[in-house]
């Protein structure tokens, strides 16, 4: 199979500096590219001087993750894409396992390894952690992660197991499975486009999976960090278009009762004394109302929704019942 690497970059020339070297180093079986989305710093004259067998997409613009990979992969001919965040160090032999599962697994379309953190490396990584799950109020969690809470890695997920979202920090799909989706909605700009590009795929019915004897090391937060009330906005406002585009059942009911959760949640940073955090929350919801109209003839099209969770709220399980690592729930 063609394997393609992309690395989407975006002024990240220090990153690209300290991770495309374990890249190029650790992926022989694939090609490695770096697709730029119109940097104005010295990225591009950076990989072509010291990285001349990468290969260089440059997008014209800026216009995030989700249109810059739209972009970027148009044109790539390749069986299988991995969409790689810039700030992750790969390790050795990080695509036997990938690909073994791929060949094995014909309707496996998306993958995703080990995701730990860089700086405490024996520790989950909040990203994608060991594979997502949401929640009915499309609550993102994680093996390895809820809310905050991260679990050490004890090998409790060194494991080949069935997710429903894979981290956009690194995602393997099938170039096939990507274009028949029409790749990302480009409305999510960033963040949490995966949920709803792994949602959408398996309302079609394929299968997405956690490989666990892949791993790599993600930084996170190196582009827009967990501080910053615009990642409060996108993660609250996406996390909205997602579910009104795929969630099966009564919806009214559902998003009326997301709807005040994410009150309380505003409340929270309000308490917390990050008063911007709730402003963003506010934002988010009414650009959500904005974009109603487009999203419910979204969700008119998709004719088959699967049940989507396993945990009716895991705001519930985890404040209320106190319940703080995946095993548990």
């Amino acid at each position: 199979m063609k394997f393609a690497i992309v690395i989407l970059n975006w002024n990240g020339q220090k990153l690209l500096e300290q991770f495309l070297p374990s890249v190029i180093k650790y992926s022989k079986e694939a090609k490695v590219y770096v697709a730029d989305n119109a940097s104005t710093d010295h990225s591009i004259s950076f990989i072509k001087q010291h990285f001349p067998s990468v290969e260089i997409i440059q997008n014209k613009e800026n216009d995030g993750y989700a249109k810059g990979y739209n972009d970027a992969l148009s044109n790539l001919d390749a069986d299988l894409f991995c969409l790689l965040n810039s700030d992750v160090e790969v390790t050795k032999n990080w695509l036997t396992p990938i690909i073994t599962t791929f060949e094995s697994e014909p309707n496996t379309a998306i993958i995703q390894p080990k995701l730990l953190d860089f700086k405490k490396r024996d520790y989950f990584e909040y990203a994608g952690a060991a594979g997502g799950f949401i929640d009915k109020y499309g609550y993102p969690y994680c093996r390895g992660r809820i809310f905050d809470t991260l679990e050490k890695d004890e090998g409790q997920y060194d494991d080949i197991s069935e997710i429903f979202w894979a981290s956009g920090a690194c995602l393997f799909i099938r170039s096939l499975v990507f274009n028949k989706l029409n790749g990302f909605d480009e409305h999510f700009f960033a963040h949490m486009e995966e949920i709803d590009l792994c949602w959408r795929a398996k309302n079609l019915g394929y299968t997405i999976k956690y490989v666990g004897h892949s791993k790599v090391y993600h930084v996170g937060g190196a582009t827009l960090s967990n501080i910053n009330p615009k990642k409060t906005f996108l993660n609250f406002r996406n996390s909205l278009f997602t579910l009104t585009k795929n969630a099966n059942g009564f919806l009214l009911v559902t998003l009326f009762l997301r709807l005040l959760l994410d009150g309380l949640a505003g409340l929270k940073f309000l308490f917390e004394f990050k008063p911007m955090h709730t402003l963003a929350v506010l934002k988010a919801h009414f650009n959500y109302y904005y974009h109603i109209g487009r999203l419910l003839k979204q969700r008119k099209s998709t004719k088959n929704k699967i049940k989507y969770y396993e945990k009716t709220s895991i705001v519930l399980e985890y404040f209320v019942n106190k319940k703080k690592n995946y095993k548990s729930l």
